[in-house]
C-alpha cells in the first residue's frame, strides 16, 4: 500500500478530483485546503514562490493503483506554470478499517 499525497493548485482541484472518481476501485480521497510556500531551485538567491492557498488530496491506494492515480493527478494538474505542485508517494505500513476490523488492502 501507498499513501499518495498531492498539493494543486485550487482551481484543478474539480478536475483532478472528476478524473480520479473516475478510476475503478479507488477508495477514496481526502481534500483539504492549506497554506505553504516553496523555493525556486533555479534561483541563484533561493528566491522563495508564495502561493495563497494550495488544495491537498490525500490516498491511500493498492500499490497495482500508484502509477493509475499518479498519472491521472499530473495530467490534470499540469499547467506548465510555477507552482504546478507537488506530488509524494510514502510507503503505508498498514491500515485499519475502524468499523469492520479489516487490515492491510482489506481496509482500503
Amino acid at each position: 500500500m501507498k499513501e499518495i499525497k498531492a498539493v494543486i493548485k485550487p482551481h484543478k482541484a474539480e478536475e483532478v478530483l472528476r478524473d480520479l472518481h473516475a478510476i475503478s476501485n479507488l477508495p477514496g480521497c481526502i481534500v483539504s485546503q492549506v497554506k505553504g510556500y516553496g523555493r525556486s531551485p533555479k534561483s541563484p538567491n533561493g528566491d522563495v514562490l508564495e502561493s495563497d492557498e494550495w488544495t491537498k488530496l490525500e490516498l491511500v491506494v493498492s500499490d497495482r493503483m500508484v502509477e493509475t492515480v499518479l498519472k491521472t493527478i499530473q495530467s490534470r494538474a499540469h499547467t506548465g506554470n510555477k507552482g504546478d505542485g507537488k506530488i509524494f508517494v510514502i510507503e503505508a505500513v498498514d491500515a485499519l478499517a475502524i468499523r469492520t476490523g479489516k487490515r492491510g488492502d482489506e481496509a482500503i
